[in-house]
């Protein structure tokens, strides 16, 4: 945690001391937050271990048994629908060695079992089968089911998810995003009208708050909170003639990582990856009105394919320069709405999560499962590996002490969680 006090001195910028007046001119955030491992890690602690995080839609599984599989800065987890037909989430990591579950993309199941020692788990997360652990004195089955992460779908039928491992997350679905469901321009478009098309990515070398800086110019921050965006177009409206060609468009950016366009023909969502300080994957699933045509389809569809593959050069290209150290910290205009509102979000969450851990002395990981109090000795081990870490900068850089069991943090080029463990 050393390290992070270069990037938050009392009442410090990288450009020099915070002017006192009451209006202090808007800063873009520092050069260096574009690349920094730190700045990096305390992302994965601050906001995508705390945030609810938009991710796909119910209509990806029409069955029981359909699965998904997806992975957010450094975490994977699994999708499916269970029996009851409930959407659940649980992280991809076995209880008995962390292997992940699954290792295909998707896919239908009756089961979850585990490749490496068939340990086998239920749609619901519940371990079923254990070998050579059933008999086992003391082992209890029902606290070595797959750890659960926080579900929540909305009017619309969008699947939200939130890492916090808490019995109920610290922040709270309706308390970041309520109504942004149930916009009036929404109600224009049935999203059952659609039918899931294809997925495809793009990856590319730059930080994903470029790319998001590179959104929030088109989008004014929504009046009701400050997590979501709505499109704002010049006027606010689609001309005639987009009407006309079925590109009347409804989009929102969904803090801190998702976008969602909605047309007559088509929806797409993307969400913004994070894979490390400097590169990032564009994942996209495009949904198709069960009406359109092949042609009407196709066109708009490779029409905001186009726009994507020019977002991802001019991000490259900003990643480039910044990366060389000679950006300076500029002002930005007070009509540059969206780009504001954006920085200001990031920055206040990541120096209050920083503000928490210094008062604590510890790195906190929300995604990071609570021990149960008869596990001392786990903490023990687990206190002992943190403290290294907090010592020593270069474990943090790494990835942790001890590849993130200690919650020190995981390696972001692996998708693994700090939560495993059986007890």
């Amino acid at each position: 945690m050393s390290t992070l006090k270069n990037y938050f001195g009392p009442g410090e910028t990288e450009g020099g001391p915070t002017p006192a007046n009451e209006n202090p001119p808007l800063h873009p955030l520092p050069a260096s937050w574009y690349s920094s491992q730190d700045i990096h890690e305390l992302e994965r602690r601050a906001i995508f271990s705390r945030k609810w995080l938009l991710t796909t839609h119910k209509l990806r599984f029409p069955k029981t048994g359909d699965w998904l599989r997806y992975e957010i800065a450094g975490y994977a987890f699994i999708l499916v629908k269970d029996r009851e037909g409930n959407v659940n989430a649980f992280h991809n990591v076995c209880r008995h060695r962390a292997f992940p579950v699954v290792t295909e993309e998707g896919g239908t199941s009756r089961i979850f079992s585990c490749q490496y020692h068939g340990w086998s788990y239920g749609l619901n997360g519940k371990l079923a089968k254990a070998p050579g652990y059933q008999e086992l004195e003391g082992f209890d089955k029902s606290k070595n089911g797959l750890l659960p992460i926080h579900v929540h779908i909305d009017v619309n039928g969008f699947v939200w998810l939130n890492l916090d491992a808490g019995e109920s997350p610290e922040i709270s679905w309706e308390d970041a995003f309520q109504g942004v469901d149930l916009q009036p321009r929404f109600k224009e478009f049935n999203f059952e009208d659609y039918n899931f098309d294809h997925a495809w990515e793009m990856s590319g070398d730059y930080n994903w708050k470029i790319l998001a800086d590179n959104y929030n110019k088109f989008y004014t921050p929504s009046t009701s909170n400050p997590g979501s965006y709505t499109v704002d177009t010049k006027d606010g409206k689609s001309t005639p003639e987009e009407v006309a060609n079925g590109l009347k468009t409804s989009s929102t950016y969904y803090f801190p990582n998702a976008a969602m366009t909605v047309l007559p023909h088509l929806f797409f969502m993307q969400r913004l990856v994070p894979m490390s300080p400097t590169t990032c994957s564009m994942r996209y699933e495009v949904y198709r009105n069960k009406n359109s045509s092949d042609d009407e389809f196709e066109t708009i569809s490779q029409i905001y394919k186009s726009m994507m593959s020019e977002n991802k050069d001019r991000c490259v290209e900003t990643q480039k320069n910044l990366n060389t150290g000679v950006s300076a910290n500029g002002q930005l205009h007070p009509t540059e709405e969206g780009p504001v509102d954006f920085p200001t979000v990031v920055r206040g969450l990541l120096a209050e999560h920083h503000k928490r851990e210094e008062d604590a002395g510890e790195q906190i990981w929300p995604a990071r499962q609570r021990l149960p109090k008869e596990e001392a000795v786990s903490k023990e081990d687990m206190d002992f590996c943190s403290k290294l870490t907090s010592n020593d900068a270069s474990a943090l850089t790494a990835g942790g002490c001890c590849g993130g069991g200690c919650g020190g943090g995981p390696p972001t080029i692996a998708a693994t969680a700090p939560e495993t463990m059986v007890v």
